[in-house]
This record gives C-alpha cells, structure tokens and sequence, in this order.
C-alpha cells in the first residue's frame, strides 16, 4: 500500500506504533496464547531431549510416566495459601535440556507466569494448573503470579 499525504504517512506510523507497543507489553494478558487453562495434561514447548540432575526438597526427579502424561526430569509443585508460597520462595535448578512440570494450586484465582519462557497457565482457585516445558535457555528465571504478584521461585537453568 502507498500512502501518498504526509497526514496518512504519520497516521499510519502512529497506528503501527502503536500495535508494536501493544505486541509487547503482551505480560499478563487473559488472551495470551502461550496462557493455558488448568489440565492434567501439559503441553511440551520444545524438542525432546534431557539429562537427569539431582532432585531438591521442593521438586521431584524423573516421576513415573501415567498413560495420559509424559515423564518428565523435574517436577516442582507449590501451594499458595493465604499469600504464603510453600514450599517457602528460593531457587530450584535444572540442567538445560530437562523436561520441567510446575504445578500450582492457589486459594484464589490467578495466573501463574514462567518469565523468559513466556509461559503461563491459568489458576482457578482450588485448582491445580501446569505448564510443562522443556529448559532450552541457560539463565535465572522468575516463576510468579500475575494478580497476586507472588514470586513462587527462581528457576535456575544451568
């Protein structure tokens, strides 16, 4: 498409300013497509591949795999309850490569929000739900709440 006044050039790249602004600050959006319901049923972010770390006290090391979900290499549960993140908030690391699952289940409703992955999972109150991904980038990742602006922990991928 040409434009040809100059009132319709600055119109048109105000408009697409303003779209590119809009495509960013996309963080805690309900219509976000990487925002899953709640499932039982996790969906994988990226090709298989993983090594196997040692486990600390608030995840689990290579669960057995059910018929309906994949085995995955860490799995990190937390609970919300009255504000309070249990297991207490800290740092939970993961070699690069690893199949991650968190479950959160929280006494209200809330997102939960993978920063860096871009992932995210919606939390209806009583509810588990989970994001499950595989850790392809090396870096300290914030794992949050979006309403609540809960830090649940620091994702480590070494």
């Amino acid at each position: 498409m040409f434009v040809r006044t100059p009132a319709l050039r600055t119109s048109a790249a105000l408009a697409a300013s303003v779209l590119a602004a809009l495509l960013v600050t996309g963080c805690g959006q309900d219509d976000d497509p990487s925002v899953a319901s709640p499932s039982t049923t996790p969906t994988s972010a990226a090709p298989p591949s993983a090594t196997a770390t040692a486990s600390t006290p608030t995840t689990s090391s290579t669960p057995s795999a059910t018929a309906s979900t994949p085995a995955v290499d860490k799995e990190i549960i937390v609970t919300i309850a009255k504000r309070r993140v249990d297991p207490p908030t800290g740092r939970v690391t993961v070699s690069k490569g690893q199949l991650v699952r968190i479950t959160v289940t929280s006494d209200v409703s809330d997102e939960l929000h993978v920063h860096g992955y871009d992932l995210g999972a919606r939390l209806p109150a009583g509810t588990p739900g989970s994001v499950e991904f595989r850790a392809d980038k090396t870096g300290l990742f914030e794992v949050e709440t979006h309403e609540t602006e809960l830090v649940l922990f620091q994702l480590v991928v070494r």
